[in-house]
């Protein structure tokens, strides 16, 4: 770019992997965008529609910007990019406490951003560059110097934050809970997807697995954080009543199953937690863009209770919620029962069982909270027995998503090997 060749020019490269995670973003922003068309006027004033979606492409942009730089700074320039862009869209909800969980996430994400841009510069302070195909070649040189791994656990912290990491997650249930909703499902898919791939590529390919679990203690660290994780989303999504904040907060276990697959430290591993991101990203879109279709019938869907008898008003739509609540609980034959079950082979086959039966253990009390939505719709009654009247744009993109969560779950092989591929 500019001229200038790369270590000093800014670098932007495509490859197989960043391609492949490019790619998601795209298509998620694309299944996201018809929500937001139908929705966004309903619940902004008409003179900040506009702002919304200006919003919505700089966060896009950010986070496509993260994705496809070559350069370790430009990394942290694209993540307050998007950064910046999630605090306007959270801070445009409806209910004040919006604004409150928009200088929440900001204070929290300064200091993210904060600890990623002191990593960089150590990086830079120990090898003399930016550039994150240099930076692999030169890393191995100093792997004994307390910079470096200063250096990777300011990265770390800096990168969980932004992944909602235990204890990191803090900001998460309500920014997911005030924001408005079309950016709450834009949000979830995305932005903790994205920050998977920037530890991904950390780890991966700029540090290496070999220092990252040989002379650094990634592995016994993310094991720690993952347990936690596990345990505090799924026991408190149990005591919420809010939809909104009961994903969220599961959202929060989710990432604790994508720790599991880093912390393994093998192609495997690693791959699972690729195949685990994406099918959580269609799962989210399809939790909350359920909640968006249900407000367009003129239902508020906040609470759980909003869910009753949903069978009796829309059984399509019911069973769309059920196939997303399985996959969520790791019910076969849903996609989201692979993904668990590919991470949990990934850490079996690095002699961590035990670990694998405490993932199943939370797993099961996870399921607790989802099937509590499915015995609401098919077993209470609803307060009004009306049709629900839905645009035919939503009740196409509803399905689409509902029927690709339960079509991945019934034939995941291609899926699951083109991860593999990605990262070979």
């Amino acid at each position: 770019m500019g001229g200038w060749a790369a270590p000093w020019g800014i670098e932007y490269r495509i490859d197989t992997m960043n391609a492949y995670v490019a790619l998601i973003v795209t298509g998620i922003a694309s299944i996201v965008l018809p929500y937001a068309y139908r929705s966004a006027p309903l619940y902004l004033q008409k003179d900040r529609v506009s702002l919304f979606f200006s919003l919505m492409m700089l966060c896009l942009t950010g986070l496509l910007g993260m994705t496809v730089t070559g350069d370790a700074f430009n990394v942290f320039v694209f993540l307050e990019i998007s950064s910046l862009s999630m605090y306007g869209l959270i801070s445009l909800g409806q209910d004040r406490r919006a604004l409150t969980a928009a200088f929440q996430y900001l204070v929290m994400g300064t200091i993210g951003g904060t600890f990623v841009l002191l990593g960089i510069g150590f990086l830079y302070v120990v090898t003399g560059t930016l550039n994150m195909a240099d930076l692999a070649q030169r890393l191995p040189e100093v792997t004994q110097l307390r910079t470096l791994h200063t250096a990777f656990a300011f990265l770390v912290v800096g990168i969980g934050l932004k992944l909602a990491m235990f204890p990191l997650h803090l900001w998460l249930p309500n920014a997911y809970a005030y924001a408005p909703s079309a950016a709450t499902v834009f949000i979830a898919a995305t932005a903790t997807k994205v920050a998977v791939y920037i530890l991904l590529r950390f780890v991966f390919t700029v540090i290496g697995p070999d220092i990252a679990y040989g002379d650094l203690p990634f592995g016994e660290i993310a094991m720690g954080l993952a347990v936690l994780g596990l345990l505090s989303g799924s026991f408190v999504a149990i005591f919420q009543q809010n939809i909104k904040r009961m994903l969220a907060y599961s959202t929060i276990s989710h990432v604790g199953f994508l720790i599991l697959g880093l912390l393994a430290g093998t192609a495997e591993g690693y791959s699972a937690a690729m195949f685990y991101a994406i099918t959580y990203a269609l799962m989210a879109i399809g939790g909350f863009g359920m909640i968006i279709l249900l407000s367009r019938a003129g239902i508020e869907a906040d609470s759980l209770d909003d869910f009753k008898g949903l069978n009796e008003r829309s059984p399509w739509f019911a069973f769309m919620m059920l196939v997303l609540m399985f996959s969520m609980a790791g019910v076969p034959p849903t996609v989201g029962f692979y993904a668990k079950l590919s991470v949990l082979q990934a850490v079996v086959g690095v002699d961590m069982v035990w670990l694998a039966l405490v993932a199943v253990f939370f797993s099961v009390i996870g399921a607790f909270y989802y099937i509590r939505v499915v015995k609401l719709m098919y077993f209470d009654k609803p307060e009004t027995e009306a049709p629900l009247q839905v645009n035919t744009d939503m009740q196409v993109a509803v399905s689409i998503n509902g029927l690709a969560v339960l079509g991945l779950g019934l034939f995941p092989g291609s899926l699951l090997a083109l991860c593999t591929s990605v990262l070979a």
